[in-house]
């Protein structure tokens, strides 16, 4: 029998427990049950990778409500190591955008597509026809890469295990994809909330470790941007509406 009296995150639509050697996320009554059993194969597909992510045990229902039952990693979240060692954010962020370039190297061949995952989301964004137009255009244009992104991927995702070992956290919204629309949301997301201060800094780090040009990522920004503005944030969506328009088209 599980124990949910410790709970250690609440989240948008679940709450994630811990019971002993087990980290049990339980979703709202409401979740869609094919977001859940996504999740959780997606989750599977990146493990076998060789990745550092915690192990999945089970999915099951607890009092109706589904549940993934993970792998507990003990140790702190790079965002509270940035929150408590200031000083020390460019070693951080060498070690973050390390293991942003260790993900892009992995190949997870069963992972949805991102580009059509874009084009999903594009057509639910309410942009106007033009628009929409310009940016289906644009996507249709970007090299087809089949990359292991991981979608959400900030600091707040990834623990330090306290023997030093870092593991990522989180794969609802993995994909195979170009790894340059990976960044281009990390950007994004650093804009959107504390981490701004350092967007230009992590972008100009990862540009430079993975050789790419930093125009090429921001060839992205707006695409990911319009597919990012579908998540239901009334705030973060008039902010990203504004990046659909910050780069000029081709």
């Amino acid at each position: 029998m599980m124990r949910l009296d410790n709970i250690i995150a609440v989240r948008a639509s679940k709450t994630i427990y811990r019971d002993g050697d087990k980290a049990i996320k339980v979703f709202d009554s409401n979740y869609s049950k094919a977001n859940v059993l996504n999740e959780a194969l997606n989750h599977a597909r990146v493990e076998e990778t060789g990745l550092n992510i915690p192990k999945i045990y089970e999915v099951t229902t607890i009092d109706g409500k589904w549940a993934i039952v993970l792998e507990y990693i003990e140790g702190k979240t790079l965002a509270k190591l940035i929150q408590e060692n200031p000083e020390k954010l460019d070693e951080y962020l060498e070690l973050f955008v390390d293991l942003q370039m260790e993900v892009h190297s992995k190949k997870a061949p069963l992972l949805n597509n991102l580009k059509e995952k874009m084009h999903r989301k594009r057509s639910a964004s309410g942009l106007d026809a033009t628009t929409r137009y310009e940016l289906h255009t644009r996507l249709g244009g970007m090299p087809d890469h089949d990359k292991v992104c991981h979608g959400d991927f900030i600091p707040s995702n990834i623990i330090i295990r306290n023997d030093g070992t870092p593991f990522i956290l989180d794969w609802s919204h993995a994909t195979q994809g170009n790894a340059s629309a990976d960044v281009a949301r990390t950007y994004l997301l650093f804009m959107l909330r504390e981490y701004a201060y350092f967007a230009d800094k992590y972008l100009n780090l990862f540009c430079k470790k993975s050789d790419t040009a930093r125009q090429y990522v921001q060839k992205w920004i707006p695409i990911v941007a319009a597919e990012q503005s579908v998540m239901k944030n009334p705030e973060e969506r008039e902010l990203l509406l504004k990046w659909v328009d910050v780069v000029e088209y081709e």
